[in-house]
């Protein structure tokens, strides 16, 4: 008889499924042709689900359900195991000196939003017509082709062939801030230089976009005050997370467990 792909994974002599198991490695990622490693990432999950359920039932919690977004609501053990790690985990506040070496070791990490000003070309496509894609995207090689040749034609080509409604004003779009915009337009306006016109058109939901960077106002740095709050609720999430980890750590290991390697990650 051959023997089984994967070991049979045991937690405190009692058996996690293998079906159970298969069915939570579609969550965990792996590389292609590796599919043995995302089993081991869910069965490591699984026992340590398990032993965190235990540990809950020892100490007698008991937990409600709570709303964890709109229409959705925690399962009975997601709620155990939340009211396990609210008791069991003491995170120390951060303190005040640590949180100012964070800031004054980079401060240009911490700046206001930039402002830009820039205008575009649009040539409209429905996203889930490919043939109307593929004529918006003639369109738009034709117009960038036009401006390649010359650049000081832009705004009068906008009048003439943009689908946007900026096309009144020749592309301009005015000020702009990071959210804006959707994320294809916004990543392409990134990478312009003053004056500069996107190397090819841009696709988005919307169709495609010629763009052009008009102004940049690079964001200011931010003094420690402004930057506090964030840099507490950084410091507070990675406390919380050695927390876990080290109490995970500890559960797992007490515990019998057979057939998975917890150094997994």
């Amino acid at each position: 008889m051959n023997a089984p792909l994967f070991p049979e994974i045991t937690v405190n002599g009692e058996t996690i499924p293998s079906a159970a198991i298969a069915a939570e490695a579609q969550n965990h990622v792996a590389p292609k042709g590796k599919p043995g490693l995302a089993w081991r990432k869910a069965a490591r999950a699984l026992a340590l689900r398990k032993l965190l359920l235990e540990e809950a039932a020892l100490r007698g919690i008991q937990a409600v359900p709570a709303a964890v977004g709109p229409g959705l609501t925690e399962t009975q053990d997601e709620a155990q195991i939340r009211a396990l790690l609210d008791e069991a985990l003491q995170v120390t506040p951060p303190v005040e000196a640590d949180l100012i070496a964070v800031w004054q070791k980079d401060p240009e990490r911490y700046r206001s939003p930039p402002l830009w000003e820039a205008s575009h070309i649009l040539c409209a496509a429905d996203p889930t017509d490919p043939d109307a894609v593929h004529a918006a995207h003639l369109r738009a090689l034709a117009a960038h082709a036009t401006l390649t040749a010359d650049a000081k034609a832009f705004g009068r080509l906008a009048k003439e062939v943009s689908d946007c409604a900026s096309k009144a004003n020749g592309g301009m779009l005015g000020q702009l801030v990071p959210g804006d915009c959707v994320p294809e337009f916004e990543s392409a306006l990134r990478e312009l230089t003053l004056g500069q016109i996107s190397a090819s058109p841009v696709r988005s939901r919307f169709g495609w976009h010629i763009i052009r960077l008009d102004a940049c106002a690079k964001g200011q740095v931010l003094p420690y005050a402004a930057v506090r709050a964030r840099l507490a609720e950084a410091a507070e999430k990675a406390a919380w997370t050695r927390a876990a980890h080290d109490f995970a750590e500890a559960l797992m290991a007490a515990a019998d467990v057979k057939g998975v390697d917890f150094q997994v990650h």
